[in-house]
């Protein structure tokens, strides 16, 4: 049996979660779509963050960016964790996010 869903389709939410992250760490956007964002931020600093970390949602579904342990992935260039900072501005797909959000 053939299954088909027709255009238009309604954009499912991110799924967002507030827990203890690592000190200096405000968000994180996950390949699986959720955001996970520093408990006890103010409001209006978290939904920065959020706006941020979606737009990384966003470079991940289109295939620009993923990532695992050890490297990130950025349209098809591997940058290794053990040789950057994570969230460091000049980064590309930062770049984007800082732009954007």
């Amino acid at each position: 049996m053939v299954f088909k869903m027709t255009p238009p389709f309604k954009p499912q939410p991110t799924v967002v979660y507030e827990r203890e992250l690592e000190d200096g760490v405000h968000g994180e956007a996950n390949n699986n779509g959720s955001i996970l964002v520093q408990s006890g931020l103010h409001e209006d600093t978290q939904k920065d963050v959020i706006n941020h970390e979606e737009v990384h949602i966003e470079q991940m579904k289109r295939g620009d960016l993923d990532y695992d342990d050890k490297n990130v992935y950025w349209k098809g260039k591997t940058y290794p964790r053990s040789k950057m900072t994570e969230g460091d501005r000049s980064l590309p797909w930062e770049k984007e996010a800082y732009k954007k959000s």
